[in-house]
């Protein structure tokens, strides 16, 4: 069964110099200046799950090369380190640039820290190009009895999932005809947003219905999607087309706006019934109205009641929904990203008068607009 990461240790990973046992909870909101490292805590996650799906090196390349990764460089910095720890399991690597430009792994290691008589780390091998997760998937457990330790890490880490819902221009997947088989699990990039939806629309009418409901709340002129597959080249196809409310005349999924279909996205992912035990989305207000912003926040706190989730930010309006104890600072000092968790009760008195977003607007919570 997938776990939600609980702790976290990361060192020399873009402007992450050093993150030490960094406690995760079930709502882990990001904010801080523009620059700060918000998107970097991000790009790691992209980085695990280019690891599990075994395209550490395409997502390097994709990404500029293996140089960039490094903190200050490959001069100041030789290697990344990471552990993670999430239910019973601790899973741990290194990684150094390598002369092509890539990364190489240079140690991968699993650990079970339930149970008597805790098991010490376990390599799955060195001076890999790929992570060897995926391959020792079916080894057994010491005993003989049952799967091993490689097994429940890759379940609970390849299905962490980074939501990057940016894209909404006219090429962009979720915009595009997609196979109406390929419905089991909503892409990050939402592109098969459409087919998705039917299967929710079929296997969980209920979702379906709280979704659609959804929409409606920020944009009342819209009815229901209208999710027909359609047969070219001998394969079924589907886009997210949609009905206006009082009308019967089908629209286009190119007659949703950007800040529309991004929502669709948005709340599909956080009311799917099946969530990833963790849930990553880089700035979700992204081209949303206030009052989106709002319904949003609302998804957001849900959500965390059924899985973790965390968020980078730059909005105020939807950190005023949130706990204090649920706010992660970032700030740059010195070229490194620092985090901090806020306490609530060193903001008590400010908190009386003044919300959470309205404290960072005005620097009281560091890591405000502007500051350094």
């Amino acid at each position: 069964m997938a776990s939600p990461l609980s702790k976290l240790s990361i060192h020399g990973f873009k402007s992450i110099e050093a993150l030490d046992d960094f406690d995760m909870g079930s709502l882990n909101v990001l904010i801080g200046g523009n620059g700060a490292g918000k998107s970097n805590f991000v790009d790691f996650f992209r980085m695990l799950r280019a690891m599990t799906d075994a395209a550490l090196q395409q997502f390097v390349q994709r990404f500029g090369g293996g140089d960039g990764f490094l903190f200050m460089g490959p001069k100041r910095t030789r290697q990344i380190k990471a552990h993670l720890e999430f239910g019973k399991n601790a899973y741990e690597f290194d990684l150094e640039p390598t002369a092509d430009g890539g990364l190489q792994i240079l140690d991968e290691r699993v650990q079970y820290t339930g149970g008597r008589g805790l098991g010490g780390l376990k390599s799955l091998g060195r001076g890999n190009r790929e992570s060897q997760l995926k391959a020792h998937q079916s080894d057994s457990a010491s005993s003989g009895q049952g799967l091993g330790v490689p097994y429940y890490v890759f379940e609970s880490v390849s299905k962490w999932t980074v939501y990057h819902f940016h894209d909404t221009s006219l090429e962009a997947g979720m915009r595009r005809e997609h196979p109406a088989i390929d419905q089991e699990e909503l892409h990050a990039d939402g592109s098969n947003i459409a087919p998705f939806l039917l299967y929710l629309q079929t296997r969980s009418a209920s979702t379906y219905d709280l979704i659609r409901d959804t929409v409606r709340l920020i944009a009342p002129f819209f009815d229901d999607f209208r999710l027909k597959p359609q047969t070219k080249g001998g394969e079924e196809k589907l886009r997210l087309d949609w009905r206006q409310k009082g009308g019967r005349y089908p629209f286009s999924v190119i007659h949703l706006s950007d800040g529309m279909i991004r929502f669709v996205c948005l709340a599909t992912a956080l009311l799917q019934p099946n969530p990833p035990a963790t849930i990553v989305i880089d700035e979700p207000e992204l081209g949303l109205h206030p009052f989106a912003i709002n319904i949003l926040a609302d998804l957001v706190q849900s959500a965390a009641e059924r899985t973790q989730v965390i968020v980078s930010t730059q909005s105020p309006a939807l950190l005023d929904h949130v706990n204090a104890d649920d706010v992660i600072v970032v700030n740059r000092r010195k070229g490194g990203s620092e985090f901090t968790r806020l306490d609530p009760a060193e903001l008590k008195n400010w908190l009386e008068e003044y919300s959470i977003g309205e404290l960072w607007q005005k620097n009281v919570v560091q890591g405000g607009p502007g500051h350094e």
